[in-house]
């Protein structure tokens, strides 16, 4: 008989490589704190993201440039905890993948030694190809992230779709060749994430990039409708979590008013 308290074994870079030799779809979401590390790793999602994402979400700004290195490792560290089976990525704030090779293995070791997680991510192109390899060489796994990379925001002209071909082959083919143990592709055609996705060896996450890739990723808030801004086009939300909320604060608000709460099976002696 199974052992119904043993710890499940966690996941490793290696079974995201056999996932994709299997043509088995990888699962990733992300989470910021304790209660949502603990309940995506239940639902038995293959990856949890810490992302930098975490600026807008969160914090409520409008892009993700805000994010520090200091924020990403304490919301790092609270999911690597809550997290028992799931890979963890923690993404590299803006602009530390731009600020030399040795800069970035030191940040990027910093996050593994002070959060726990397993692997961080990168967002880069092509010329970010000797970063990604230093950090590999380092031991520390990266995910690399191409497409519409929003901590490029303004030099992209917008969250807009990125369909030069070319460029982004280049950009894939050069974090597989560098080591990358996966790579997002974000807002891209679903044909050129097709196109990417049989061209290398490594897996290739979708958000927005359609149905080819090998797996795919979503903001959990966005995913359960917990989001207070318009979520993209290409989300599917499947649940509305912002309304549930919204009604029980609200008729909690009404018991306070009318006297009806705390009842007194519910007032301590």
């Amino acid at each position: 008989m199974q052992d119904q308290n043993k710890r499940p074994r966690s996941l490793t870079i290696h079974d995201l490589v056999q996932a994709k030799q299997d043509d088995r779809p990888i699962s990733m979401v992300t989470a910021y704190d304790w209660w949502s590390g603990c309940l995506v790793d239940s639902a038995g999602v293959d990856c949890v993201l810490v992302g930098d994402s975490l600026a807008m979400v969160i914090a409520g700004k409008p892009t993700t440039l805000s994010a520090t290195i200091e924020q990403m490792i304490y919301h790092g560290e609270i999911v690597s905890r809550a997290v028992q089976r799931a890979i963890v990525f923690v993404d590299l704030p803006f602009p530390l993948q731009h600020l030399g090779i040795d800069k970035a293995i030191e940040s990027a070791a910093r996050i593994l030694q002070e959060t726990g997680c397993q692997a961080i991510k990168l967002e880069g192109t092509s010329g970010q190809r000797d970063v990604i390899a230093g950090i590999v060489d380092a031991g520390i796994p990266v995910m690399a992230h191409v497409g519409l990379r929003p901590q490029a925001v303004h030099q992209l002209g917008g969250y807009r779709i990125q369909r030069d071909r070319d460029q982004l082959l280049a950009d894939a083919t050069a974090a597989a060749s560098a080591g990358a143990c996966g790579v997002v592709l974000e807002c891209v055609p679903s044909e050129i994430a097709a196109e990417i996705t049989a061209a290398i060896s490594i897996p290739t996450i979708g958000i927005g990039a359609g149905p080819s890739c090998d797996g795919q990723v979503l903001v959990l808030h966005d995913l359960i409708g917990l989001s207070v801004e318009r979520i993209p086009r290409f989300v599917r939300s499947y649940a509305n979590t912002k309304e549930t909320v919204l009604d029980a604060v609200t008729s909690w608000r009404q018991d306070v008013e009318a006297k009806t709460f705390p009842s007194e099976s519910e007032t301590l002696a």
